[in-house]
């Protein structure tokens, strides 16, 4: 069975990633995604390290070298890191692989599906209670806005924990997913480019959400 490594749902060997790779120091650190659409620049978060660190490990060792943009949904996301994406045909479906681990999950209430932040897609809970990350996969947050009355309803329903000050601005003004807070590592944001999300996001695409066009990235560490 062929099933997609998305944000709902996923096949990865489930090895734990086992080692913290640490960092020289406490600065931030930046990667740079180039593709055809622009580039965008993306700070990594501390709070994060084990997220922040393989990213950038990966990164240097070239791993996110032509690799597609496989997943793409208009007011939601988009999805890359699956290596099996390189020089892949039209048409193949997407999204099963990795570097061969998972990694420990760092959920933290102030790191939140606001436009533009950068999360660590994952198995389903019911294969993944522990919600580890995938070792590779990321997406970046577009969403939408939200009305404030849209936001109660949903602590009104338990969808949502109560929303802090900074999480309701965000959310009414430059929008985001916040659904998808609590069950997803949040662990960068976008401080450059985030029209060139935007462009991505409208790009067409077939049933698997993949666009038509390929659309190649690379990932370098510049900071």
């Amino acid at each position: 069975m062929n099933r997609s490594f998305s944000i709902i749902t996923a096949i990865i060997i489930p090895v734990l990633f086992s080692c913290h790779l640490k960092s020289q120091d406490n600065s931030n650190r930046y990667v740079k995604i180039e593709c055809s659409y622009g580039d965008i620049i993306i700070m990594l978060y501390n709070e994060t390290p084990l997220h922040r660190d393989n990213m950038i490990k990966l990164a240097n060792e070239g791993f996110y070298s032509n690799q597609l943009f496989h997943r793409v949904i208009t007011d939601f996301m988009i999805q890359g890191g699956d290596p099996h994406s390189v020089g892949a045909a039209r048409g193949q479906r997407l999204g099963t692989g990795g570097p061969g681990y998972t990694i420990p999950a760092e959920i933290h209430g102030g790191l939140f599906h606001k436009k533009g932040a950068l999360a660590a897609a994952r198995r389903g809970d019911n294969v993944n209670p522990e919600k580890q990350s995938s070792g590779s996969q990321f997406y970046i947050v577009k969403g939408r806005t939200f009305t404030p009355d849209e936001l109660k309803l949903m602590e009104t329903r338990g969808i949502h924990e109560p929303f802090s000050e900074e999480e309701f601005d965000a959310y009414t003004t430059i929008g985001g997913t916040p659904h998808l807070d609590g069950g997803y590592t949040v662990f960068g944001e976008i401080i450059e480019g985030i029209d060139v999300v935007d462009k991505i996001c409208n790009a067409p695409g077939d049933s698997y959400d993949r666009p038509l066009d390929d659309i190649v990235f690379n990932i370098s560490v510049i900071k």
